[in-house]
């Protein structure tokens, strides 16, 4: 779900106004829901005839009332009749309950927008927040927080959206039309559903299925399409209105700040990818400084458009002429046309300079030709710095309005976008480095047997030593890689060269972070740092040059590595030459938390709760070592991978952790539906600064009595243990591969193309340890079962309770934010499972013989649910939230349908395989329309 507040309303209708019969829906939601229904249902019976239109209004009312009896023949009976329909009339008949979600979904966005609009200037996340900090800590320390202010949201390549871009550029364009408020009868009524028909027909038929596996490029090309749009479109006003709203609390926005920013993993996600190559991450950073390049030109020439100040009214500034003849002298910038055009405007012509040096940097970057001083840039740094004399010209000769304004924001933007505008993180296994050392090492013949025989004991002060000394081990002869490196170790090497050459090429923010997966060790951090060094891209060697270019972040993924994660930092800086790198980075270490693995080994409760203890831990490491810790949360969109409301886990996050720095992914689906409407990008930006801006300002000390966080902590550990060892029971069943296979459609994932990563891991791992955690989530969401959204809670509250904890958790809950938004999640993604739904699969899809692990799982279910309600003292789930209560209910009568076909599906898909055949096209169509179609309902694949 939203952070926003937002409920997905999907609706199906007889003309189709079946949510007409819910009082409890806004009016103006319902009947644009009915109204975008009705077209559909005649887009329908124009391209498939009336017995399509029929048959869905059919299986909608049956569903219902089966639904609402609760009667299991009649949901026998609807069964049935579905399991008995042809391919093509099955994936019409999915496609046409797909759509109604996507419509109704669209439609509810703009009505999030709607009452984000209208709601108070005052009352919006930004000023309520600063408002707070200014009349709690004073403009000090408002200032303070506002300064450290260092936010990186990441786009991840991770594949959970599994709608094409065809399809969301369609629905952007179903919300851009309805936001222009029409009369019922009027001309301009029928105009509108006129456009709205031609892009639902347009809708219908595009193929919501991809027909080629997307590259990490294509990914890249996706990232930058919301990119583009965040900064067109919605950091300038962000930034303005942030700004005006400091000053009136006594703080500002330095003007080289930039508060907020972008990062990505297309093209530098290595782990587990074999098609991210170095030459991959070269040419997806090429896309995204083409696309810098171009918004820092439009940039520059809406500035030229405003700045048209004449040296003839406001007088000549020499510094600014004399800035403009060297442009002139370095050849290129200055044309005779503009210094005739501009002659008394030289604003204007100081700005064409600089845009004409922008394409001269593309060009340069395309050539891969030398830099040359004051005809492109290097750096952003060096943009910066022309816009920089032109604000100050201004300020000289009475433009301070202009240069305050729009020089100003042109600055913020052109800080945040850079000359790449994202950064590109590079990712990659621990083990890929070691396996590149082992060569070196065995060729330097100095060790007394093979490295790859090493412990990690062993090696690690092998590794740190060699990080203290001042020689190369092998200098420039490792580029000959042939000599030293094989086809399997190459490729690793090969990408810190990259690196190197992309620093060159385009700055060193191009690639400032490399993230290590699966660190158990220092030794896993040395090894990358000492390949770095071997490729020229830190210096330790001089005692007046060095150079760091590059910081190394250590990916914690599993319980083991959270629990010794202090331990894993003490060591690091412990070594003097790797805190000198850390130094030379100003003083910052980024530990990244990995969510989705830890949750698959220990299950929801013990993942939230290690990570928690994990921030902690390297809170008081980093201050006893006098460096800032930045967190980088990879966070996924559902709860079973650390999703969530993004404001709540900032705050829920242990005291002192945040001093204004914060990374977290954006994955999948989260990005559709944060980015795709300008307004809700807004509204997802403002409310995750204000988040931060609350946490660091406020959040310095504890909000509970060290008394109090000793309890709590020793309750929590009561429940954690339980809710382990209870997951674990279902964990280690060696039946649980074969029934996670046979209920669920994760042997489809791949086959819907929706990423460029296998869903596999390319290691020798076998069954649950080598799928990701993307294919586990995906599968249980997919049969309604949601397993690692809640399995193991109820056994954790229960033997909390029954320990004598009971009043002990109700405190928790009212006063403990962190324990709070843990039950928050859990509670909603209960109240998306559905154990009829999923006994539907177990019982249709899976040997008999295995169905007692999904009576353990509906067991824990109800377990949960009824500890659940017990802990907050409601009679059902949501009760709480009945508008999003009401919501699911709604939503799971229009789901169920969709879910039913895709076990039919999976049954026809199974006996052929059985046959040894492969499936036809219409069914593997079939099949895969269905996922689509409870990926739509569900808000989420993975």
């Amino acid at each position: 779900m939203s952070d926003t507040g937002g409920i997905h309303i999907p609706t199906l209708t007889s003309e189709f106004p079946v949510v007409s019969d819910d009082p409890h829906i806004d009016a103006p939601l319902r009947a644009t829901v009915r109204r975008l229904s009705t077209l559909l249902g005649r887009t329908l019976a124009d391209q498939h005839g009336q017995d399509l239109l029929d048959l869905v209004e059919d299986v909608r009312r049956q569903t219902k009332d089966a639904k609402s009896s609760g009667d299991a023949s009649e949901a026998q009976a609807i069964q049935n009749r579905l399991a008995e329909l042809p391919h093509e009339q099955a994936t019409a008949l999915t496609r046409a309950f797909t759509e109604y979600f996507l419509l109704a979904n669209a439609a509810e966005q703009l009505y999030r927008v709607k009452a984000i609009e209208e709601n108070p200037t005052s009352e919006s996340w930004i000023p309520r927040t600063v408002k707070e900090i200014h009349e709690s800590a004073g403009a000090e320390a408002l200032q303070n927080a506002v300064d450290s202010l260092d936010i990186e949201l990441v786009f991840t390549a991770h594949p959970t959206e599994a709608s094409r871009r065809a399809v969301l550029t369609k629905l952007r364009k179903v919300s851009d039309l309805l936001a222009e408020e029409t009369e019922e009868g009027t001309p301009e009524r029928r105009r509108q559903d006129r456009h709205l028909a031609e892009v639902i027909e347009m809708l219908w038929q595009t193929d919501e299925l991809r027909s080629t596996q997307p590259t990490p490029q294509d990914e890249s090309r996706n990232a930058l399409y919301y990119l583009r749009g965040i900064y067109r479109h919605t950091m300038p006003g962000l930034l303005d209105d942030l700004r005006e709203e400091l000053r009136a609390h006594g703080a500002d926005l330095p003007t080289d700040a930039v508060p907020l920013r972008f990062g990505t993993w297309m093209g530098g996600d290595r782990d587990g990818n074999p098609y991210v190559t170095a030459e991959v991450t070269r040419e997806v950073l090429g896309l995204q400084a083409d696309a810098a390049i171009d918004l820092s030109v439009q940039i520059v020439t809406d500035l030229i458009a405003d700045l048209s100040e004449s040296s003839t009214l406001t007088g000549a500034d020499p510094e600014l002429q004399a800035s403009i003849e060297a442009d002139v002298e370095a050849g290129g910038s200055v044309d005779e046309d503009q210094r005739t055009m501009y002659a008394s405007e030289p604003f204007r012509l100081k700005l064409g300079a600089i845009r004409s040096k922008l394409e001269h940097t593309r060009e340069r970057m395309h050539s891969g030709e030398a830099h040359v001083h004051g005809r492109d840039y290097l750096s952003s740094d060096e943009l910066l710095a022309d816009v920089q004399v032109v604000r100050d010209a201004l300020e000289r000769h009475r433009g301070q309005r202009a240069a305050d304004g729009a020089i100003a924001l042109a600055q913020h933007l052109l800080a945040g976008i850079r000359l790449s505008l994202a950064t590109l993180d590079v990712r990659e296994h621990s083990e890929k480095h070691h396996d590149v050392l082992a060569a070196m090492f065995d060729r330097l013949g100095e060790l007394e047997r093979p490295y790859g025989e090493l412990s990690r004991v062993e090696r690690t002060p092998v590794l740190g030593d060699e990080l203290k000394s001042r020689r190369p081990m092998f200098g420039a002869s490792l580029a000959d890689e042939d000599s030293i490196l094989d086809e399997t170790t190459a490729p690793t090497y090969r990408v810190f060269t990259e690196i190197r050459n992309a620093h060159r090429r385009y700055g060193t923010d191009v690639i400032q972070t490399y993230i290590v997966s699966m660190t158990h060790g220092a030794d896993d951090i040395f090894a990358v740092a000492l390949l770095a060094r071997e490729a020229g891209i830190l210096d330790l060697s001089s005692s007046e040059d060095k150079r760091a270019d590059l910081d190394f972040a250590p990916l914690l993924e599993t319980v083991e590595e959270l629990r010794h994660a202090g331990e894993i930092l003490d060591e690091l800086l412990s070594n003097p030459a790797y805190r000198e790198i850390v130094r030379l980075r100003g003083d910052r270490q980024e530990v990244m938390l990995g969510y989705s693995d830890s949750n698959k080994e220990s299950g929801v409760v013990t993942s939230q709760w290690e990570i928690h203890q994990a921030q902690r831990t390297l809170r008081d490491v980093a201050a006893r070592h006098g460096v800032t810790l930045r967190l980088f949360h990879g966070r996924g969109g559902s709860v079973g991978r650390g999703g969530g409301p993004t404001y709540d886990a900032i705050l829920a996050q242990p005291y002192g952790v945040l001093d204004g720095t914060i990374k977290f992914t954006e994955q999948g689906e989260v990005i559709s539906d944060k980015y795709t409407l300008p307004v809700l990008a807004r509204e997802n930006l403002d409310l995750t600064i204000a988040a931060v801006l609350q946490a660091t300002a406020l959040h310095t000390e504890p909000r509970t009595t060290p008394e109090q966080l000793e309890r709590f902590g020793s309750v929590m550990e009561k429940v954690s243990d339980a809710a382990y060892d209870r997951y674990r029971t279902l964990a280690d069943d060696p039946d649980l591969p074969e029934y996670f296979v046979t209920s669920t459609p994760v042997e489809q994932l791949g086959d819907l193309k929706i990423g460029s990563r296998p869903s596999k891991r390319t290691t020798s791992e076998k069954g649950l340890d080598g799928l990701r955690a993307i294919p586990w989530v995906f599968g249980w969401t997919q049969s309604r079962q949601i397993v690692p959204g809640w399995f193991g809670v109820g056994s954790g509250l229960k033997a909390a309770r029954e320990a004598g904890l009971e009043d002990e958790l109700h405190e928790m809950l009212g006063n403990w934010h962190f324990f709070r938004t843990v039950i928050s999640n859990i509670e909603m993604t209960l109240a998306k499972t559905d154990m009829e739904i999923a006994a539907h699969y177990v019982h249709s899809l899976v040997p008999e013989r295995l169905w007692p692990l999904f009576e353990r799982i509906r067991e824990e279910y109800e377990l949960s649910v009824a500890e659940v309600e017990r802990l907050t003292g409601v009679l059902g789930l949501l009760d709480g939230q009945p508008i999003l209560k009401r919501t699911l209910a709604v939503r799971d009568r229009y789901l169920d349908p969709i879910n039913y076909m895709q076990v039919a599906m999976l049954q026809r898909t199974r006996a052929v395989a059985e046959r040894g055949e492969e499936p036809s096209e219409e069914l593997q169509r079939a099949l895969l329309t269905t996922i689509n179609g409870v990926a739509a309902g569900m808000k989420n694949t993975g």
